[in-house]
């Protein structure tokens, strides 16, 4: 297995060098033929320069010359005199009807940073310059074109290496969900084989001592049990969401930790006077709920004030658990909703990242840090939506 591990390793490293290594090559391969086709060009400006300067010493064209003249190709033109005074174009698209001379001098500028110019000079048999010319050119269209072929070639990759990464990283979320809910299954299931046996211990002790207090608190804490086995199961699949009094859920949740809470945690509750009825599932906002509630306890290491509050909108609801405990640091903040991150010392990090997945991908909510800061305690914002995603969906 670890020989399998390193061998895939090594493949997937030599990979991405291999991938590295095609692009160089092609960027490299295009770097070369647009020198070459530079080259090409120039070379037929040069040409077609040396004619002109045989049509300037002898009027008389042969058939060679004319031929030159004529196939100037495709490359933007334009002849100058000494005095940088336009006397020729061949190949721009200038209109002396529509535009006047400044637009053909613009275009002139432009042509100038292409190429370096090619001189049409002639000289008398004294030395003497007779004819003192220059050609300015532009690249042709094909090589304007092959410019931003890297470019083009660069942004491609990047689309195809975002695809990659987007279908991976959905992958390994989907993966991370089918682990979550074979284990919540898995877990529910090996809870409930001891429990159903505990029961029946508990049936048996009653009818011997009915009224004792002990057999009271065991019965609580088995059906307390019953309630995470649920909860499990229900993690495992997706829920199904009724209307419930959300108000009510949040005070049978801060009463149940309360009374196993320090003394020195104070539980403020800001809530609504009437129902709040909303579609959710009451077992796993319960457990969102202890999640949020316990982190606050702990960041206040058992001292200080713990304030859970709700707005009402017309299509949703904010709750707030706000604590006055230790904060975070924004890089932290940022972290504590992903699978395995933990600032404590013991734990899987798996509680608020189910929270997430209970908020947001089983009732469309939305869970996060509303505001955080170190030594200034913490506020989490849950938000629950007023219409059955299941609705929303259809």
């Amino acid at each position: 297995m670890k020989f399998a591990q390193y061998f895939y390793g090594k493949w997937k490293n030599s990979g991405y060098i291999f991938a590295f290594a095609i692009v160089v090559l092609i960027l490299w391969n295009t770097n070369i033929l647009f020198r070459n086709l530079s080259k090409e060009e120039r070379t037929k400006m040069e040409l077609w320069a040396m004619a002109q300067e045989e049509y300037i010493q002898n009027q008389e064209l042969n058939n060679l010359t004319f031929e030159i003249l004529q196939r100037s190709g495709q490359n933007p033109m334009i002849q100058v005199n000494g005095q940088e005074k336009i006397i020729e174009i061949k190949n721009i698209d200038w209109d002396p009807k529509k535009q006047d001379s400044t637009e053909l001098y613009r275009i002139l500028e432009r042509i100038k940073q292409e190429n370096q110019p090619i001189l049409i000079q002639y000289q008398d048999s004294t030395g003497s310059l007779l004819i003192d010319q220059k050609l300015y050119y532009g690249n042709s269209a094909t090589l304007k074109k092959l410019q931003y072929y890297p470019l083009a070639l660069l942004l491609i990759i990047l689309l195809f290496g975002a695809v990659l990464y987007f279908v991976f990283k959905t992958a390994k979320i989907a993966e991370q969900n089918r682990l979550w809910a074979a284990m919540a299954k898995e877990t529910a299931h090996q809870i409930g084989t001891p429990l159903t046996s505990m029961m029946g211990w508990l049936t048996l002790l009653k009818e011997k001592d009915p009224a004792s207090a002990s057999l009271h608190e065991i019965e609580k804490d088995i059906e307390r049990l019953h309630l995470i086995t649920d909860r499990f199961s229900k993690v495992g699949s997706v829920p199904e969401l009724q209307a419930n009094d959300l108000v009510q859920t949040i005070k049978n949740t801060v009463s149940y930790l309360q009374k196993r809470s320090s003394e020195q945690i104070e539980f403020q509750l800001e809530l609504p006077e009437e129902q709040i009825m909303l579609p959710f599932n009451p077992q796993l906002i319960s457990w969102t709920l202890e999640n949020l509630i316990k982190n606050g306890i702990d960041a206040m290491k058992g001292k200080g004030l713990l304030r859970i509050r709700m707005n009402e909108y017309a299509h949703y609801v904010e709750i707030y658990i706000q604590d006055s405990g230790s904060g975070m640091k924004k890089e932290t903040a940022s972290k504590i909703f992903k699978p395995g991150f933990t600032t404590k010392a013991r734990g899987w990090g798996l509680g608020l990242s189910l929270a997430k997945r209970i908020v947001e991908d089983f009732h469309s909510g939305k869970i996060s840090v509303q505001s955080t800061a170190v030594g200034k305690g913490t506020t989490f914002l849950i938000i629950l939506t007023k219409e059955n995603p299941a609705h929303q969906a259809s």
